[in-house]
């Protein structure tokens, strides 16, 4: 697939240039600025119920409304990740809660425009009144690893999937 670059410095102004050959990224011969692509760092927090059943929420609008995810969201600048999975899970659905082990790291690669690496960790419920707040999400259920309804990202699907592996009978 063909990116279109950015042509000219964020900083200065000054055209960017790019040697195709060596398929280095833009850089700017006046400031020495390089425009890297790297991927965005995506957080969720992965709680469950007392039967097991994950806490899921369903997307409220954009390309991906109508269907379901763990909640999530982006990690702002200068920010903790672990603080981030926090904040994010309290803005979409009420609930505090304090992050854990690490459940899994994943390389999003579903949408071409934007590559995320996204880290879903552990939670555990502090305090809160179940609900979507921030308008993201539209729903909030409990369901069984084993049987998500129609998932928005496949790398939830790897989540649910590894979990209910290490959740079913006999494990």
């Amino acid at each position: 697939m063909t990116v279109e670059r950015g042509r000219f410095c964020p900083d200065c102004g000054t055209a960017l240039t790019f040697d195709a050959a060596k398929d280095e990224p833009p850089r700017c011969g006046a400031c020495e600025f390089v425009r890297y692509r790297n991927p965005i760092v995506g957080v969720a927090v992965v709680v469950r119920d007392a039967h097991g059943d994950v806490l899921l929420g369903r997307r409220a609008k954009g390309e991906y409304a109508g269907l379901w995810c763990i909640p999530c969201g982006y990690v702002e600048w200068d920010e903790d990740v672990r603080a981030a999975a926090e904040r994010e899970f309290h803005e979409e659905t009420g609930l505090r809660v304090r992050t854990g082990a690490v459940v899994a790291v994943h390389s999003n690669f579903h949408n071409p425009r934007q590559h995320t690496v996204g880290i879903w960790f552990e939670g555990v419920v502090l305090r809160g009144e179940l609900a979507p707040l921030d308008g993201e999400l539209d729903a909030l259920r409990y369901v069984p690893p084993g049987r998500p309804p129609e998932l928005a990202f496949p790398t939830d699907a790897l989540v649910l999937g590894e979990l209910a592996a290490t959740t079913s009978p006999g494990n």
